[in-house]
């Protein structure tokens, strides 16, 4: 099972093809063309899957989620925590 993480839109490329998202500190790209024109703004948290965006999703329910993998990365070290955050657009399961 693959669960997504939350991540921050911080910035959007000009022509809202690209995003730039914020995973719980680590900076990465991701293709907006699932969604609809202005669907995303900057400061939205969204969802991804294999480096797209495939829904926006509420503050506080994000805000919920973040809390729950800080308390699981917490027991993690440094070198697991970032493969977990960035292993997590390529999980093969996600669709099942």
């Amino acid at each position: 099972m693959c669960l997504s993480i939350p991540s921050k839109v911080v910035k959007i490329s000009d022509d809202k093809t690209m995003c730039t998202v914020d995973t719980m500190g680590v900076e990465r790209d991701a293709n907006l063309m699932m969604m609809g024109d202005d669907d995303i703004q900057v400061g939205d948290y969204v969802l991804l899957h294999i480096g797209f965006v495939m829904n926006k999703i509420d503050e506080k329910e994000a805000m919920v989620s973040i809390e729950t993998y800080k308390e699981i990365l917490e027991i993690m070290d440094e070198d697991e925590r970032r493969k977990t955050i960035l292993d997590d657009d390529e999980c093969p399961n996600r669709s099942e």
